[in-house]
């Protein structure tokens, strides 16, 4: 029976990149098949797994040059029960697509939020007049392109082969070593690693709430390779903050340090320990 997963779609995405090295490291590691499915957004894949309709999700949390991929942190914030089970490093590197017949026939320019925002230099040098339009992926981006002839997409060079669509520019990122950290989302619990992440609410937005977790690890010397904080949605000024550890929750210092954090926070949640591996 094959391992199903749920991934950003349609076909072409990076998410379904990643999704596909997720497969293969499965395949070698396992020997398992799987299945991929796609979905509209990043809140139905990472839902579709919490569900039970998929056994994993591959979602995108962090870009190397436009950071955070708040979708996935506000998600996950919400619900109780997916653990991260593998942490996936996979280069970006982006083409403008388009049946015009040159750059300068192109007029509009649809894309992800992220690849727009990653290509912006790009698009500001070559494509000045172009008018930019966000798009839910960058796959979907693509069907627009029959319809419009004076239309260019952003999406990967796998991308434009599985469309049969010609690449006006390539690479057409601001930064050459552009690359997405994706999350492998599922139920069992998380295998530990190199790694681990976690989110947590305080108490109360006074003077020096976070001051007393961000010490509780430096204390430990524990390294934090990632601190982020989003909007609770409760009120203006109140926060939610994600963290990654550098040691897995195996270690007794990591062990020790959760015990005293959920002794300063309003709510505590492990995310996962895991392994990261970086794609070709």
């Amino acid at each position: 029976m094959a391992i199903s997963i749920a991934h950003l779609g349609p076909a072409g995405t990076y998410a379904e990149d990643a999704a596909i090295a997720c497969g293969e490291w499965l395949r070698t590691t396992a020997g398992v098949s799987t299945e991929l499915r796609p979905y509209s957004s990043i809140p139905k894949t990472i839902r579709a797994t919490e569900s039970g309709e998929t056994q994993l999700s591959v979602v995108p949390v962090e870009n190397s040059i436009e950071g955070s991929v708040t979708t996935t942190l506000d998600t996950l914030w919400q619900l109780d029960r997916l653990q991260i089970q593998r942490a996936l490093v996979l280069p970006i590197d982006h083409a403008l697509i388009s049946r015009a017949l040159d750059l300068e026939s192109v007029k509009t320019v649809y894309g992800h939020p992220q690849a727009l925002a990653q290509c912006q230099g790009w698009l500001e040098r070559t494509l000045p007049d172009a008018q930019l339009v966000p798009s839910h992926s960058n796959a979907e981006a693509l069907h627009r392109l029959d319809s419009e002839p004076q239309a260019g997409a952003i999406a990967s060079r796998r991308a434009a082969s599985l469309y049969n669509l010609p690449i006006l520019s390539y690479p057409i990122n601001d930064y050459p070593d552009n690359c997405t950290r994706f999350w492998v989302l599922g139920l069992t619990p998380s295998p530990g690693g190199t790694h681990t992440s976690l989110a947590f609410s305080v108490p109360a937005n006074v003077p020096g709430a976070l001051v007393t977790p961000l010490q509780i690890f430096a204390t430990r010397n524990l390294n934090l390779s990632r601190i982020e904080s989003r909007p609770s949605k409760r009120s203006l000024g109140d926060y939610v903050f994600f963290i990654d550890i550098e040691a897995s929750v195996d270690n007794v210092a990591v062990q020790q340090a959760l015990q005293e954090l959920a002794q300063h926070t309003e709510t505590l949640k492990l995310l996962g320990s895991y392994s990261i591996a970086r794609t070709a």
